[in-house]
């Protein structure tokens, strides 16, 4: 732009000198009027003003304005010099010198117009459509980029490169990984960087992202793909299932188990309380509270027949107990017997 406005100055100033030189040339060939002044041609003026239109236009050709994110390389006759110059202003020898700007910003090549066919590990054939490159080149090395790279801004990623790193890479991932745009697309890009660090040498251009828009397989594969995804979902669903089942028959089981326990330690906790009662029973027992219990349920009357040798073997019957009277006509008494006591004391006077 800068450029662009000293030239055009410098035009005008020179058009301005050669307009005042035909001008008084135009007024001497005329017909002079009588009386009239000629005015002589003012020669420095339209020195001054060649001059400053000629400079003007002159250093519109030496000078450069490189922008941010280019670099510069400068030809002198068709001779490229292994400087990059920077961005910023740079001079050069007018119609001389010539410099070329060189990009280095992060590029997009796209190939949208072929697909790339190759294999998968299992020797599916697949198909890669919508491919895009972002490349970026080395600003170090731009200068050898324009002096040996021919057509460098449409050919130094060609599609033929990428065509082959992208089948390097396919070949050696299964069918699922080929479609997984997270798995296929990094190990494309680290496999095109690699063909073109081969080509240029490391560190020239630099592979910044590859986009696989699809990848797709034939209609026979995309079938099986499917059966085997719902055989796949089919698996899982049945596990989830057994899962559940798993887990409600441990719940089951847990709690029949915890209330096996609950009605176990119910059954101890009933049985110790019985047996601490028969204890205390049995430790509230002796000789004095057996006689009382004795005299308690004792009617007045002392047995008449004790049947036994000893004192712990004998059985006392009462008359009660014998044959109904007379009166009662062989009916036996239903009336039950007091229970004997174990050892009676013997009465005071010693009867049997």
């Amino acid at each position: 732009m800068l450029n662009m406005i000293f030239r055009v100055l410098g035009i005008i100033l020179i058009l301005g000198a050669i307009a005042m030189v035909a001008k008084k040339s135009f007024d001497s060939a005329s017909t002079s009027v009588q009386g009239v002044k000629k005015v002589p041609l003012n020669k420095k003026l339209v020195a001054i003003l060649g001059g400053l239109g000629l400079v003007s236009f002159l250093f519109s050709y030496s000078f450069t304005i490189i922008p941010t994110g280019y670099t510069g390389v400068r030809v002198t006759f068709g001779q490229v010099e292994e400087q990059t110059l920077n961005n910023g202003f740079n001079f050069k020898i007018p119609f001389i010198q010539e410099i070329v700007l060189v990009n280095n910003k992060q590029q997009d090549i796209k190939f949208n117009d072929n697909s790339i066919s190759s294999e998968t590990s299992e020797r599916n054939t697949v198909m890669f459509q919508g491919i895009t490159v972002t490349y970026q080149i080395n600003p170090q090395k731009s200068a050898w980029i324009y002096a040996n790279v021919t057509n460098y801004e449409a050919g130094l990623v060609s599609e033929s490169l990428v065509a082959s790193a992208i089948k390097t890479t396919s070949k050696t991932l299964s069918p699922n990984d080929c479609t997984n745009r997270s798995i296929i697309e990094p190990k494309a890009k680290d496999n095109i960087q690699k063909s073109l660090d081969e080509k240029y040498g490391e560190g020239v251009v630099y592979v910044n992202k590859v986009v696989i828009n699809d990848a797709s397989f034939d209609a026979e594969y995309d079938e099986k793909i499917a059966k085997k995804q719902q055989a796949q979902i089919d698996y899982e669903t049945q596990q989830i299932e057994n899962k559940k089942n798993i887990e409600k028959a441990e719940a089951d089981a847990a709690v029949t188990k915890t209330n096996a326990q609950a009605k176990a330690d119910a059954k101890v906790i009933e049985a110790q309380a019985e047996a601490d009662a028969n204890k205390a029973i049995s430790d509230s027992i002796d000789e004095n509270v057996l006689r009382n219990k004795y005299y308690e349920r004792w009617d007045g009357k002392l047995p008449t027949t004790i049947v036994g040798n000893d004192a712990a073997t004998s059985i006392l019957i009462s008359p009660d107990s014998q044959s109904p009277s007379s009166g009662s006509k062989g009916k036996a008494d239903t009336t039950p017997a007091p229970t004997p006591t174990p050892t009676p004391t013997p009465a005071p006077d010693g009867n049997t």
